[in-house]
């Protein structure tokens, strides 16, 4: 499914004026313009304040101004909690076509980042009534942190977040659940060497990025990550005469479908319906040979579980299909 084009690069920092928080809209004004097949370095930022982080231990001189910056200039906030560098207009997208997006790349940008249990959220809220933040520092190039003494994570770094503008109609969303124009995905996935096909609602496609996590289990059990800040480079490529209805996927190995809703069961029935929709249309596999074939080979996991709207996604093997 993927596409080839230019090398031409450009670079995004994230500062007051290259970032919007905690929503997505038609309306928002794009803060770059590219053409199809072209690379974007983005930075982004988490969302924690300053304050918090200085009161966590981490020097002054260690948060990047440009947090400092956002939180003291950004006004229009919310209603989700996500700070998102964008949106990047791509010319010649128009609704109805697809938006390839190629993740290239990914660095952590500072040498911290955050846990945090929030009161009222979670998959336990009843177990967790309460709320707590756990400060993580490490070597950004040892790719590992240590969460408690004698447990030492890897890292596996991804953006939680990346979507396009949402169908006009639907007006300011929210950060916080995923849609149809992607979002607060979580698909930890979606790591570099790995493209997320999203399908366009509106001219340019609008394009934001954020939620940097150094790495995440599936669930996303306790409401977050190690949330950090990072570096992504990105080739956009706009895929013209293909429609999908939901975020789609594919890594080295495998190609993902996604299902998307408040109920787990539903969310379910979608991505193994996306499944189906996908042999069909890319390998002429018929409904019922594709149903089987599911059943046979294709491994659903839980995606998220906290963010309202829940998650699915479904790797389909890439070594089942053999060349004749």
């Amino acid at each position: 499914m993927s596409s080839k084009g230019s090398r031409t690069s450009h670079r995004l920092a994230a500062n007051p004026k290259t970032v919007h928080w905690g929503h997505f809209s038609s309306e928002l004004a794009p803060v770059l313009r590219v053409n199809s097949g072209e690379m974007v370095v983005v930075e982004t930022l988490a969302s924690l304040p300053p304050g918090e982080y200085e009161a966590a231990g981490i020097a002054p001189d260690l948060i990047p101004q440009a947090l400092r910056d956002v939180f003291s200039e950004v006004g229009d906030r919310g209603p989700g909690p996500h700070i998102l560098t964008g949106p990047i207009s791509i010319n010649g997208a128009e609704p109805g076509d697809v938006l390839e997006v190629h993740i290239e790349g990914i660095e952590l940008t500072t040498p911290f980042g955050y846990n945090r249990i929030i009161y009222g959220m979670g998959a336990l809220p009843e177990d967790f009534p309460y709320s707590s933040l756990r400060l993580l520092r490490y070597d950004p190039n040892a790719m590992r942190a240590e969460v408690i003494p004698g447990v030492v994570i890897p890292f596996r770094p991804f953006f939680g977040t990346m979507a396009v503008a949402p169908p006009s109609i639907m007006g300011k969303v929210s950060s916080m659940p995923p849609g149809v124009y992607g979002g607060n995905i979580d698909n930890k996935e979606l790591v570099p060497g790995t493209t997320l096909y999203l399908p366009i609602h509106v001219k340019g496609a609008l394009f934001s990025v954020g939620d940097a996590h150094a790495v995440q289990g599936d669930g996303e059990v306790d409401v977050s990550a190690i949330e950090t800040a990072a570096r992504g480079t990105f080739r956009f490529a706009v895929r013209k005469n293909k429609r999908i209805r939901w975020p789609r996927a594919e890594t080295p190995t495998d190609f993902i479908t996604m299902g998307l809703h408040e109920d787990l069961d539903v969310a379910v029935q979608m991505a193994v319906r996306e499944v189906i929709d996908f042999l069909g249309e890319e390998k002429g596999i018929s409904r019922e040979d594709a149903y089987r074939i599911a059943s046979l080979a294709v491994d659903l996991r839980v995606t998220q579980v906290v963010d309202g709207v829940k998650g699915i996604h479904a790797m389909i093997p890439k070594n089942i299909f053999v060349k004749t």
